[in-house]
């Protein structure tokens, strides 16, 4: 298993804090169209003895999600980021299904241990402004079905699967956050273990694969360990996070302060054989990073490296 990491910022401080904690992997946001964008970040994170293990986030797909005029705009500039990433070497593109954001909370400030800021998701405040992560492109303004979304899916994996291949890029898909089966008058196609199962009938290749958001999975009530390995062939990269609740309302937790056994997830992944990249997700807030962007500032990245890290080693080679 290699550990990743997300940063609040890709600039020298941010790497060598990464690298000095363990950090093998360094995931980046979409570098956007520019030639050469992602080579120069793949060469500042080679600058620091690390790769670049994964593309994640603000991906230019949301018309190609929901069937709106410039879909195929969004598909070709896919496939030349899908392109680029086969020749830097990035080995997975993450991505969501989920209709017009990429993660919801209704508060940034609920508190957990020692008073550190965590998100949480409420269904009952909808009525108040909602946090709409990692959303560029337009909000539809007529509702969009779960058949229209599995319909589109299918349509992105008959193109985009080939492309990966060639490129050797897997196509990692992450669970709707949070996993409700529909949220603001949109239907929801990534909210539980079968519709991964059916993800991944949609399409056999090896390209075809799952983003294991731990704390996603952990909203709809399932047991983690036990669906490592329901899914573990499948899966390609890890969010590793937990959180505390329901898909209806949850909050984030420390990595060590949640309900998980993440002891046992970890020989889960050793079971199955994973061996790819893991990294932490929507960590605290710790004190005097108020003003940070909840969920990804450094210090609680930092103690999360260390917790994983040492899951890592302690479960080397041990799957008693």
């Amino acid at each position: 298993m290699r550990l990743a990491s997300v940063l609040p910022r890709y600039d020298d401080h941010h790497l060598a804090l990464a690298a000095q904690c363990g950090v093998d992997d360094i995931v980046v946001r979409y570098p956007g169209s520019s030639p050469g964008s992602l080579r120069k970040l793949r060469r500042l994170v080679e600058r620091h003895g690390m790769r670049v293990g994964a593309v994640e986030g603000y991906l230019p797909m949301e018309r190609l999600r929901l069937g709106l005029p410039g879909a195929d705009e969004d598909r070709a500039a896919m496939i030349e980021l899908i392109n680029r990433m086969g020749e830097e070497r990035v080995p997975v593109l993450a991505y969501h299904f989920m209709a017009s954001s990429d993660w919801v909370r209704t508060r940034s400030d609920a508190l957990e241990r020692g008073g550190a800021f965590v998100t949480e998701f409420d269904l009952k405040a909808g009525e108040h402004p909602l946090r709409l992560a990692g959303h560029t492109g337009p909000v539809n303004e007529t509702a969009v079905s779960a058949e229209t979304l599995w319909r589109n899916l299918e349509a992105f994996l008959r193109v985009l699967v080939p492309v990966a291949e060639r490129n050797g890029v897997c196509l990692a898909m992450h669970p709707d956050d949070p996993p409700l089966p529909q949220f603001r008058g949109n239907g929801c196609i990534m909210n539980s273990v079968a519709d991964f199962e059916r993800l991944v009938r949609l399409n056999s290749s090896r390209a075809n694969a799952i983003c294991f958001c731990q704390g996603t999975f952990a909203a709809m009530g399932v047991d983690i360990p036990t669906t490592i390995r329901r899914l573990g062939p499948h899966i390609r990269y890890v969010h590793f996070r937990d959180v505390r609740g329901t898909a209806s309302h949850f909050v984030e937790t420390f990595h060590d302060n949640g309900p998980t056994d993440m002891v046992a997830a970890m020989r889960a992944y050793r079971e199955i054989g994973f061996e790819g990249s893991m990294r932490p997700d929507h960590v605290p807030q710790l004190a005097g990073e108020e003003d940070g962007d909840p969920g990804y500032t450094m210090q609680g990245r930092l103690f999360a490296y260390g917790y994983i890290r040492g899951l890592m080693q302690a479960t080397a080679g041990n799957l008693r």
